[in-house]
């Protein structure tokens, strides 16, 4: 892609203005796509810029800017690309690029400068006493845009402060970046660092991990080896896409073939210790979004359910596990409302299923 000097001189300047006017405006995307102008995502909800379309020229331009030889050939051959890019004294970011009817967009998500305290969370003591098991699995589920990747990086961040442990992360890309503090970590990242996750998967059991946090559990055989992980001694931190912490076990079931479906429950009767369900909920006063969270601790009730294949009759043991740290995404919700912190609409909105 052949872009003159001059195109790129104005694509640096474009550049610079739309990031620094994203951070400002405290969105969490922006959207840059042929034909409309940028549109930045705040609270949830989609706005568009007073700016003009973008062209067609813009955008290669501006995709030219971010990015280097290597990673524009990756885009000709898979048609979309993710990578961070840092711009100095304006923040880090997320970028997917894409084709879409034969032109570039790209979807950038703002990266947060400083890893959130996990004490800013509804529920910290849960999720420290979660973190402290020496092994099993812990997996945070939501939809996309729900502040996954900002608790995982709480709970990573707290594990760095608190325990003398080897962290090995497998990430794609790179978010945020860990300092070495009481622990040791050390950060890989998909096409840069390793190719595959399931083999780095495996490979990190080489590397004499403590945790391995894996950004998402995409597959049958990427799930597999996590699970062995945790069968092995290993406290493993993942994330999945499923609406509440049920389906998620379902989902993973359902990864695998029926004949071995019978399996995955023992073992995920065995090392499974934790499910996180989460959303980002609009503010009554409308000052951004507040997490609402549905936690599944795993109890021995709970392992039985799961090996014996009554994965439903998990819920009623989550309605009434108070005593353990549970919640409902209901109960969730009815406390922000009882608050005043969420409207009674939205509450509704958000929520599926658990009657509200």
């Amino acid at each position: 892609m052949e872009i003159c000097n001059e195109s790129l001189k104005l694509a640096e300047n474009f550049v610079y203005i739309i990031l620094k006017e994203g951070v400002e405006q405290k969105a969490s995307d922006i959207h840059l796509t042929v034909g409309a102008p940028p549109a930045f995502r705040k609270n949830g909800l989609l706005h568009f810029q007073k700016q003009q379309a973008l062209e067609k020229t813009e955008l290669d331009a501006i995709f030219c800017f971010m990015t280097n030889s290597d990673q524009q050939i990756k885009l000709d051959q898979k048609a979309e690309l993710d990578f961070i890019y840092e711009f100095p004294q304006v923040g880090r970011f997320r970028v997917h690029a894409f084709r879409q009817r034969s032109c570039i967009a790209m979807a950038i998500r703002i990266v947060e400068k400083t890893i959130r305290s996990l004490s800013m969370l509804n529920q910290t003591s849960i999720l420290q006493n979660m973190l402290l098991k020496k092994h099993g699995l812990i997996l945070l589920t939501g939809s996309t845009g729900s502040g996954k990747s900002t608790t995982l990086a709480a709970m990573v961040d707290w594990l760095n402060q608190t325990q003398a442990y080897h962290i090995v992360t497998l990430e794609d890309p790179i978010e945020y970046i860990y300092p070495h503090q009481k622990s040791l970590v050390n950060q890989r990242e998909y096409g840069l660092d390793f190719f595959s996750f399931h083999e780095a998967l495996r490979a990190a059991l080489r590397e004499d991990p403590d945790v391995i946090m894996v950004g998402e559990l995409r597959d049958a055989e990427t799930m597999l080896t996590a699970i062995t992980a945790a069968e092995t001694g290993h406290l493993v931190l993942g994330t999945l896409h499923t609406f509440d912490t049920i389906e998620a076990i379902n989902r993973i079931i359902s990864m695998f073939p029926t004949h071995q479906q019978g399996q995955i429950r023992m073992q995920m009767a065995m090392t499974l210790q934790g499910i996180i369900a989460q959303q980002l909920i609009l503010r009554k006063d409308g000052n951004g979004r507040v997490c609402a969270m549905e936690i599944l601790v795993v109890t021995a009730a709970i392992r039985n359910l799961i090996r014996e294949g009554k994965i439903q009759q998990i819920f009623s043991q989550l309605q009434t596990g108070r005593k353990f740290g549970m919640n409902t995404m209901a109960m969730a919700l009815q406390a922000l409302l009882e608050k005043d912190i969420i409207t009674q609409e939205v509450a509704a909105s958000c929520q599926r299923g658990d009657a509200f």
